[in-house]
C-alpha cells in the first residue's frame, strides 16, 4: 500500500470536520475528529463541499495522522 495514495481532501470549519448531511434536513453533521470526516480525492468536489459550507479544505492521511491545510497551487504544480 502506497501511503500517499491514503491523503484525502476534508472540510474543517473552525474545530470541527464535516461528517455529511443529516437524513431528511438541510442541515449538515459535524464531528471534532478527523477520522469521522467525509473525505475525497476530487478537489472539485471538495471545492463545491467548502463552499457550501463555509469551511475550509484539508488534507488529511488517517494513515500517518496527518492534517494540514490544502494549497490548490500545490495541487495543479503536481498534476
Amino acid at each position: 500500500m502506497n501511503i500517499r495514495e491514503q491523503t484525502c481532501l476534508i472540510i474543517r470549519r473552525g474545530p470541527d470536520f464535516l461528517v455529511g448531511r443529516i437524513i431528511f434536513s438541510v442541515e449538515y453533521r459535524w464531528s471534532w475528529s478527523p477520522w469521522d470526516a467525509w473525505a475525497t480525492r476530487s478537489w472539485k468536489r471538495a471545492e463545491e463541499m467548502a463552499q457550501r459550507t463555509g469551511g475550509d479544505i484539508w488534507l488529511f492521511n488517517p494513515i500517518a495522522a496527518q492534517l494540514r491545510p490544502a494549497r490548490r497551487e500545490a495541487q495543479r504544480r503536481a498534476g
